[in-house]
């Protein structure tokens, strides 16, 4: 794990900080476990109209003394970046405001990485800090078909997209998880198949199973796509020459970004944005 968290431009104004406790976990696939919190905070958190919201959710380092009750952007004026919180990005699943509550999707890979460990453990009553929601995009209405395309990573954020899709749309998913297990009930339109691509126990971020089904699948000859393609860097890279090269499309019609890179912790893959190595 990289010992300087990452720098940020966001301002309390712009990340607001939430504090929920955690209500219920719910084990979704042997890979994901679903946190749904609430609590009295509750009421400080503002949603946004994007069906891709995301928080940062904030993990305090072990050993460093914090001021409590915890406040991120104090915490970020005051005391030397080395000594910061962590955070880690995770899509909003579901919010439901009649019940003050919200659901974040976690992918559990044994003890490996920081959320993910905590998300398995977690209790009813525990803490859940974030700063957001932030958030860019929404299905274009006027398109005549959609493509959606993702890994674990991005599961939560493309399910979240086919269900807000009008009941008419046409369109296509390709989903990569480890295998059978892994797959998830989602409610999308009839008119979008649902493809679900299985490593099988190939490491997450390896492969082109996601990009060889995007690039050789039935593209339609006439109509608007509007497309949605987040997940590994290098398989975002890749779907990128399909989507500008092969396909030709227009920029304002994908939505196309790398939520984390094989063999770098997120801290490090947001530095790496900067550098070309992470342009995507």
């Amino acid at each position: 794990m990289s010992t300087v968290p990452a720098a940020t431009s966001a301002t309390k104004k712009s990340r607001p900080q939430i504090n929920l406790t955690v209500v219920r976990r719910e084990q979704l696939s042997p890979h994901m476990v679903r946190i749904v919190a609430g609590g009295d905070g509750f009421a400080d958190y503002v949603n946004n109209d994007f069906v891709d919201r995301y928080v940062k959710i904030v993990f305090p380092q072990a050993g460093v003394d914090y001021a409590q009750p915890l406040d991120l952007w104090t915490i970020r004026e005051t005391m030397p970046r080395e000594q910061w919180p962590f955070t880690r990005t995770y899509t909003v699943r579901w919010v439901d405001s009649v019940a003050q509550e919200l659901a974040i999707d976690f992918v559990i890979h044994g003890d490996e990485g920081l959320a993910g460990p905590w998300a398995a453990a977690a209790r009813p009553g525990d803490p859940l800090t974030f700063t957001g929601p932030g958030g860019a995009y929404n299905p274009a209405p006027d398109a005549d078909w959609y493509l959606f395309a993702g890994d674990e990573a991005a599961l939560p954020a493309i399910a979240a997209s086919l269900e807000a899709l009008p009941t008419e749309a046409r369109g296509v998913a390709f989903l990569e998880v480890d295998s059978d297990a892994d797959i998830q009930p989602i409610a999308a339109p009839a008119g979008v198949k649902i493809t679900w691509l299985r490593r099988n126990g190939a490491p997450a971020g390896t492969g082109d199973l996601l990009v060889s089904a995007v690039a050789n699948a039935d593209w339609p000859a006439v109509g608007k796509v509007d497309v949605f393609a987040h997940g590994e860097r290098g398989y975002m890279k890749g779907l990128r020459e399909v989507f500008f090269v092969q396909q030709g499309l227009d920029r304002k019609q994908v939505s196309l970004s790398g939520y984390w890179a094989a063999g770098r912790v997120e801290d490090d893959f947001q530095a790496e944005k900067k550098l070309p190595i992470g342009q995507i």
